[in-house]
């Protein structure tokens, strides 16, 4: 029986341990078989509260030897928290101990920074959530942060973002072990709409954070949404933001690590996915709505972002 090892810490993100523990737990209860043993564990044992509140009781890494057969999770949690993780040298070292036995480890969420802080990171590929990419790669810029994935494989280095992609990265991870129908028979127990690749864009993107129109560039955002109907290119958004189209597209990577162009597809597809949650209208009326021109246009807009087609993301969004 496999072993997967959930490390926390006070101040982790209750769901980033509980979600996919049930991922993992949930196995054994759909093949009826033995499935994995989950150990949640942190640097000393006893209980450590989550963000919410909620206590979990846990093990100390004392004693907890590292199997080669193991996976080995980290949770992300509020800021507090993680800095004081990333500042816990028995957590960091058992992490780096970890990453050098085990068969796999990985994070959720802002559990990336532990990684970091091991040096697991270095040179690969990792996500995070959408809010704290830039943090990352700022504390340790040896790691090509991915500020688009909901999770990342690399190797045997394994990466979420925020909060519930953890569950799509464990339902990957036992996809990986069983198969897809084990995973998909999980999925279905958990009553999850859809199992959403790996390369699909987090629902929550780095717009959000750029809704104050005080925010650099976030003016310019703003005055996009007004006028998403209209047809509106690179050079006339820069013009709005009386700057030239070379400086504009400098500030747009400087800021939000997107190009004009997509910043401006971006914003479309952020108001296409609203009137698809929340009306009936059909796909080609909310494409012309959006400045998208026709469906076949918002359909590919949709696949590069999300992985997914308008119509599917109706159902999800449901």
């Amino acid at each position: 029986m496999s072993r997967v090892v959930i490390l926390t810490f006070d101040g982790a993100q209750g769901l980033d341990v509980v979600g996919p523990a049930e991922v993992f737990g949930g196995v054994a209860r759909i093949t009826g078989a033995r499935g994995y043993d989950v150990v949640v564990a942190a640097s000393r044992a006893g209980a450590v509260a989550t963000s919410s509140g909620l206590a979990l009781g846990v093990r100390g890494l004392a004693g907890l030897a590292v199997r080669r057969s193991d996976t080995v999770l980290v949770a992300g949690g509020e800021e507090g928290g993680v800095r004081a993780a990333v500042g816990d040298r028995a957590l960091v070292r058992f992490v780096a101990r970890a990453a050098r036995r085990a068969r796999r480890i990985g994070s959720v969420c802002s559990g990336a920074f532990v990684l970091a802080a091991a040096g697991v990171l270095d040179g690969k590929r990792a996500a995070t959530h959408w809010s704290a990419c830039r943090q990352l790669a700022a504390y340790r810029p040896a790691v090509r942060v991915d500020p688009e994935s909901i999770y990342v494989r690399d190797g045997t280095v394994w990466t979420s973002a925020g909060v519930t992609t953890g569950i799509d990265m464990a339902l990957a991870m036992v996809e990986d072990d069983l198969g897809r129908a084990v995973a998909d028979a999980v999925a279905a127990r958990l009553v999850l709409h859809a199992r959403r690749p790996g390369f699909q864009s987090q629902w929550s993107d780095a717009l959000v954070a750029q809704q104050d129109r005080g925010a650099p560039l976030g003016r310019a955002i703003g005055w996009l949404r007004e006028h998403v109907r209209e047809p509106i290119d690179v050079e006339r958004l820069a013009r709005h933001c009386a700057m030239s189209v070379r400086t504009f597209h400098r500030r747009c990577l400087e800021h939000l690590r997107i190009t004009p162009r997509r910043l401006i597809e971006n914003v479309r597809i952020e108001e296409a996915r609203a009137l698809l949650a929340t009306t009936e209208l059909p796909v080609k009326t909310i494409a012309a709505r959006c400045g998208f021109g026709d469906a076949t246009r918002m359909s590919h807009a949709f696949h590069r972002a999300l992985g997914l087609a308008p119509g599917a993301y109706r159902l999800v969004a449901g």
